[in-house]
């Protein structure tokens, strides 16, 4: 069945705007602040049994079946006492970030939960602006899938419900290449067919935004290679599994393999490549299935999509999706928890994962019916079920600035790989300093 296109990987996005980072000392004390139960000041030990209405904030909802709505309706017909109001945001996730911060510094209460890009939970919890999930505050993960619970835990700790999630995939043609490759060899090895066919063989989203961060970790972490250690703060990038990574998408772009045109791209740009029959394969988000599957898509009946390739088997696909956390300053945190908990609930992810909105529940990627409406979500497990979360770390802003930066300049042939690397190690250093 064709799907028309949903907007909801806007979420998959991060602020343009830089963050100015924060010194480790200064750090420290305030993660140690936030992380305190015993009251004295600290707002993450307040408003612990606050009942109420609460009010709950999120970029605009441009998902056809209207998600967000459905499920505020949903919790308000069964809590008459505590209702839940939507503040909508912009759908320019620079903005939402923007307002976030602005209410969260002046520890205003009228946010009580809040819809968190995945990146910006350590930052926010780090800061001591949510409430950490934990004691009497902790919930039930256990029918989760790990990865979107890895992307809501800073420092051991959980800070948020994973609320959707997100995964990339591989889109490839299956009248041209019937069984689709597991490993980057194996991709780069059916170039041939591409050239045969005279169209491009892969692409993904190489132009200098947050996609090449998203691309570039894909490859760095399908061959081993990390960012940032536990503390969230040191460097780890400069390793042979980074480079070896690395290495593999300059060479694919140096030798034509992906094409010259694919360092412009961003989503629109590769995904119209793709349904244009310019490709022969495609990482994309799931969104991309509508635009491939559209009428007026000239590959409608002869793509298909998997995981996404590793360096031995499945790759390791960065994950999307909200988080949602509890305001440290909200008055009425016990309802904030209930419906947290609510969210992750089998009720709501059914309605999250109806509105194509990739869920955090396993079981809903065995739906029949679901998988009816969106063929691809059975890909789409096994790829977020291998996915790695973006660089956990409270300085995300300026360590993506270094990943991109950096990809860009080797991939242009500004810089080798090899100083490629020892750059991303530096910008990371001085990001976390």
């Amino acid at each position: 069945m064709a799907l028309k296109k949903v907007s909801s990987l806007r979420s998959s996005l991060v602020p343009k705007a830089a963050l100015a980072a924060v010194s480790a000392a200064v750090l420290a004390t305030t993660f140690a602040t936030a992380c305190s139960s015993d009251g004295g000041g600290n707002p993450t030990g307040e408003n612990l049994e606050g009942r109420g209405p609460i009010t709950y904030v999120e970029g605009k909802d441009t998902t056809e079946t209207g998600v967000v709505k459905q499920l505020i309706e949903r919790w308000n017909a069964s809590h008459p006492d505590e209702q839940v109001t939507f503040k909508e945001q912009s759908n320019d996730a620079s903005q939402q970030y923007d307002d976030l911060v602005e209410n969260l510094r002046a520890k205003r209460s009228d946010y009580d939960v809040i819809a968190l890009d995945v990146p910006w939970t350590a930052e926010f919890a780090a800061k001591g602006w949510i409430q950490p999930l934990k004691d009497s505050f902790a919930i039930d993960t256990s029918t989760l899938l790990s990865p979107p619970v890895a992307s809501a835990t800073y420092n051991n700790t959980l800070y948020a419900a994973p609320r959707n999630t997100n995964g990339g995939l591989l889109f490839y043609r299956k009248d041209l290449v019937p069984n689709p490759p597991t490993t980057w060899a194996e991709m780069l090895g059916q170039c041939q067919i591409a050239r045969d066919n005279n169209i491009g063989c892969y692409a993904g989203q190489f132009a200098p935004y947050e996609g090449l961060t998203v691309n570039t970790s894909e490859v760095i972490n399908a061959f081993g290679g990390t960012f940032v250690g536990a503390d969230g703060k040191t460097p780890t990038v400069d390793s042979a599994q980074a480079r070896a990574g690395l290495n593999t998408l300059v060479t694919a772009y140096n030798n034509g393999d992906i094409p010259k045109e694919a360092i412009t791209f961003k989503e629109p740009e590769s995904a119209n490549a793709f349904t244009q029959g310019n490709l022969l394969f495609l990482r994309g988000w799931p969104s991309t299935f509508g635009d491939a599957g559209a009428e007026s898509s000239l590959v409608k009946e002869n793509f298909a999509v998997a995981p996404l390739p590793g360096e031995s088997g499945v790759g390791a696909s960065t994950l999307g999706g909200y988080n949602a956390a509890i305001s440290a300053f909200s008055k009425n945190k016990a309802t904030a928890l209930d419906f947290l908990r609510f969210l992750i609930s089998e009720d709501a992810q059914h309605i999250i994962a109806s509105g194509a909105l990739p869920s955090v529940r396993a079981s809903m990627y065995d739906d029949p019916a679901l998988i009816a409406k969106m063929p691809y979500l059975p890909a789409l497990k096994e790829s977020i079920s291998s996915a790695v979360p973006r660089p956990v770390t409270p300085f995300y802003p300026a360590v993506s600035k270094a990943i991109q930066d950096n990809a860009y300049a080797a991939l242009t042939g500004t810089k080798s790989v090899d100083d490629a690397i020892i750059g991303m190690q530096k910008g990371i250093e001085t990001a976390g300093s």
